[in-house]
This record gives structure tokens, sequence and C-alpha cells, in this order.
């Protein structure tokens, strides 16, 4: 009797044991990788490519730390009209990623003057399979859906990328909830 308990107890313990790494082994499954590329800047000046791809990069960052993804980040800069999709493809392949998004951040001009900007700009985002179709885009104008007037361009360009993130989730829960969600 006490052969039979233990035999039971023992192979109880296995089943136990199993299951639980098979479960673990799903959730790995599940965290999906999206590639980033620098956003294209508009206009194309040197100046202020390095800020915003900083300001962009820290959102985009903060906002995966909460999230079951992960993020990588590509330093090509991928042309935003343009987009080749057999270089996605490459990309995605090399990086084992799931996703690629390419993005672009466009300044507002304002004045006569050649390089009078103001603090809005509009932050446009492509989200890519990584068979290199094309799944969903956005963009976020930070004077338009958010009013702003005032305040720095890293916080607009931070402001407008956030927004242009939750627009992708968004639009991504409207195509196929039961898909991949980002």
């Amino acid at each position: 009797m006490r052969k039979i308990i233990f035999f039971t107890a023992v192979t109880t313990f296995l089943f136990i044991g199993f299951t639980s790494v098979k479960a673990q082994k799903n959730a790995d499954d599940k965290i999906k990788k999206v590639l980033y590329f620098n956003p294209e800047v508009e206009p194309d000046i040197d100046e202020i490519k390095e800020p915003t791809n900083n300001a962009f990069f820290d959102v985009v960052s903060d906002n995966f730390s909460s999230r079951k993804n992960k993020m990588l980040r590509a330093e090509v800069q991928v042309p935003f009209d343009s987009i080749d999709k057999q270089t996605i493809v490459d990309y995605c392949s090399n990086n084992d990623a799931d996703f690629a998004i390419v993005s672009k951040v466009r300044y507002f001009k304002v004045g006569f003057g050649k390089y009078v900007f103001s603090n809005q700009v509009v932050v446009s985002m492509k989200l890519f399979g990584a068979d290199g179709n094309l799944v969903t885009e956005t963009d976020h104008d930070t004077y338009r859906k958010n009013m702003r007037l005032l305040g720095s361009t890293v916080n607009s360009v931070k402001i407008g990328t956030e927004g242009a993130i939750k627009g992708i989730i968004k639009k991504l829960r409207k195509l196929k909830p039961t898909e991949a969600e980002l």
C-alpha cells in the first residue's frame, strides 16, 4: 500500500512539474519582438536629428518596458514614403523580429525664415509584419490632438510618439483581436 501511495505521489509531482514547464514555454512564445528604425526627420537638418532620435527612443523604451514585448533598435533610417518590402523582410529575418516600425517626425515650419520651427510635430508610424506587408499606419499631430501651444520640442516629440504608439495599438486591436498584440 505504501508503494502505491508513494508511486502516485511521485507521478503527481512529475505531472505538475511538466505542466508548469509547459505553461512557462507558452508564455515565452507570446513575447513579440518589434524592430524600430531611426525616424525620418523632416526637415533634414543634422542639428535636430540626434535630439529627436533620443526623445523618440526614450518614449519607445518606456512604453515597451511595461509590456511583454521586446524592442529592437536598428541604427538605420528607412525612408518613410518609399519603403522597400525586401529591406523590411531582410531586417526582420536578421534580427529575428516579428514586426518592424518605420516612423517619421515632421516639424512645423513657422515664419519666414528658413530655420524657424515651432514646437509642434507630427509623428507618423507604419507597422509592418515580418513578411514585409503593411499591417497598419497612424500619425499623431501634437497641435490638433493635444492643442499644445507652449512647451519644449522634446516634450512634443515624446507626446507625439506616445500618441502614435497608442494609435497603432488601438488599430491593431480593431483589426484582429485574436492575432498577436503589440
